[in-house]
């Protein structure tokens, strides 16, 4: 069985590329913090074994494709946790991302057995695949990546088409894809919301 096949694009999409229905879609950047830590690479799969990474440089962030895809409202943009990456995407890109799909947020509606709702875990339960974290912390803003960062920046979209497909199965059974979809609805909401400066704030707490 041959391994995935990975894609660096430099600035944008390359033009006349389909993702169909459905893209997975995931970030780095310099940190964790979208006001200081700048976006460095996106990445997207159609689910298909085939990984594309655009490596966006300081500045340059026009990517005219790439903007189209996230904004196509005929293409759902599966992440995991979405409240980052929708946040970084709307700082760093100017769009609002939609619509879109959490797996992190469906794990917690759905197994309600664990506490471990990192996308790790979900590759492991529900996909079979052992994922390796050891470049998550690494310079994304090189000039050149690493094939072991390219590997793993991959390795972050490959499944999540997999990932879904089983929870899914798992919210129709609980009857909770009501709860999943409000959530999603809201999440550009959060993530704007993060970005105003209520990330710590549960405004529905007492």
């Amino acid at each position: 069985m041959s391994g995935p096949k990975i894609e660096l694009h430099k600035g944008d999409l390359p033009a006349g590329l389909s993702f169909g229905a459905s893209v997975a879609v995931d970030t780095e950047t310099l940190g964790l913090n979208p006001h200081r830590d700048r976006l460095c690479l996106v990445q997207l799969s159609a689910g298909d074994g085939t990984a594309h990474l655009v490596q966006l440089a300081k500045g340059a962030y026009a990517a005219p494709r790439l903007k189209t895809l996230l904004t196509d409202a005929n293409v759902l943009k599966i992440f995991h946790y979405a409240r980052f990456d929708v946040a970084v995407l709307e700082t760093f890109l100017g769009v609002a991302t939609t619509p879109v799909y959490c797996t992190k947020i469906v794990s917690k509606l759905v197994r309600t057995y664990t506490d471990r709702h990192g996308l790790k875990d979900l590759a492991a339960e529900l996909a079979g695949i052992e994922l390796s974290k050891q470049q998550q912390s690494s310079d994304w803003g090189a000039d050149t990546l690493t094939q072991q960062q390219l590997a793993y920046a991959a390795s972050d979209v490959l499944h999540l088409h997999a990932i879904k497909a089983k929870l899914d199965a798992m919210l129709d059974r609980e009857g909770r894809r009501p709860f999943a979809e409000a959530a999603f609805a809201f999440l550009s909401t959060r993530a704007r919301m993060d970005l105003a400066g209520f990330s710590e704030d549960d405004i529905f707490a007492h």
